[in-house]
């Protein structure tokens, strides 16, 4: 690749960007990405106005059909396609079927990198996939790659989000591959930078005394000083309006029993985790689709205000940037936040496949 060239990337599942926004601040140029549902294409549309965003079925789609959709040429390089198939059967929290048709969703992830030839490409799913009988799942798919021409990094690793800077502990597979005779990416050493729950939110806590957000999701307003984490987050796109900001209306026993409940336990009739402002935040977690009962995840209880956090203070808790928008619901928010890859994950991901395709 010419050193003059940007990189070009393509996100195959993009929810609503952490995988994308990783590449994109490790200095790929994003030009497409795809999901099936058209809520998250259309947050993924306002936070990557310049990729082409397609909403389409995957298993419905060819890699003639994307490139055709992104205007590439059929001669036209892909140093890197990557994404993370939907991977609820195989989650360690859920009911690990094997037989979920979810789980074909790897295979085809696997058929598009074969149909698209990119240089590189990269798969991130739950950690379940390495156990039992899903990881013969994996071992299968990734039969057919290798006829296809390509090599992967091996043995295979789990990366925890919270070596890598981000205040959450997150442990995710991640599959590094490359074409038969690229030089392969090494996997991303923790780098062992930590940061606390109170690094993230500490700075947000004056969304409380706001009223208008138990009806709007915008926050105008001062922010309180920053620490060195939310710093970064708080980019020169942030203009004294912050969305994701919208507060949960508790009733009054609700408030009282989150006021009991140490920072750091479970609250136990809604079994909600309490943060520990000196701690890393538990995984955060999406809840399911409609498809699968539109089952709300547990929501963390706010380290010294007596309520769930907000959507921003999640995005926070996940090392997403102030400027980057959320559906402005709760339910879509939180399962957007809760369905991404963090960025500052991403990004040390995108950083070692960089290193490597220059």
């Amino acid at each position: 690749m010419s050193k003059f060239r940007r990189p070009t990337a393509i996100d195959l599942f993009c929810g609503a960007g952490g995988l994308s926004l990783g590449f994109e601040q490790s200095g790929f140029k994003v030009i497409a990405a795809i999901d099936s549902n058209p809520i998250n294409v259309s947050t993924y549309s306002k936070n990557f106005p310049s990729a082409t965003a397609i909403c389409a079925d995957i298993f419905e789609l060819t890699g003639e059909d994307i490139r055709r959709r992104c205007g590439l040429l059929r001669q036209q390089e892909i140093d890197v396609v990557f994404g993370g198939p939907p991977c609820q059967g195989f989650s360690t929290i859920g009911k690990r079927d094997i037989s979920d048709p979810r789980n074909a969703l790897i295979f085809e992830f696997f058929r598009l990198v074969a149909e698209l030839r990119p240089r590189y490409f990269v798969m991130e799913n739950v950690a379940g996939l390495m156990y039992t009988v899903s990881r013969s799942v994996l071992e299968q798919a990734l039969c057919g790659i290798r006829d296809a021409g390509y090599n992967w990094i091996s043995p295979i690793q789990l990366l925890d989000a919270q070596e890598f800077g981000v205040p959450q502990r997150r442990r995710r597979v991640f599959v590094l591959g490359s074409k038969i005779g690229e030089r392969g990416a090494s996997y991303p050493r923790a780098t062992r930078n930590a940061a606390t729950v109170w690094d993230a939110i500490s700075d947000l806590r004056s969304l409380r005394t706001a009223r208008k957000l138990y009806s709007s999701d915008v926050f105008e307003g001062s922010l309180g000083a920053p620490t060195i984490y939310s710093a970064k987050l708080r980019s020169e796109k942030f203009s004294r309006q912050l969305t994701g900001c919208l507060l949960c209306q508790h009733r009054d026993s609700v408030i009282e029993r989150f006021r009991r409940t140490r920072p750091g336990s479970t609250e136990q009739i809604s079994r909600f985790s309490r943060l520990k402002k000196t701690s890393v935040a538990p995984t955060l977690r999406a809840g399911t689709p409609r498809s699968h009962g539109s089952f709300t995840a547990a929501r963390p209880i706010h380290p010294t205000q007596p309520r769930c956090i907000t959507v921003r203070e999640a995005a926070r808790l996940h090392s997403f940037p102030d400027w980057f928008q959320f559906h402005h619901t709760q339910w879509h928010g939180f399962q957007q936040v809760g369905n991404s890859v963090p960025p500052l994950l991403a990004r040390a991901v995108a950083r070692a496949v960089k290193r490597v395709s220059s």
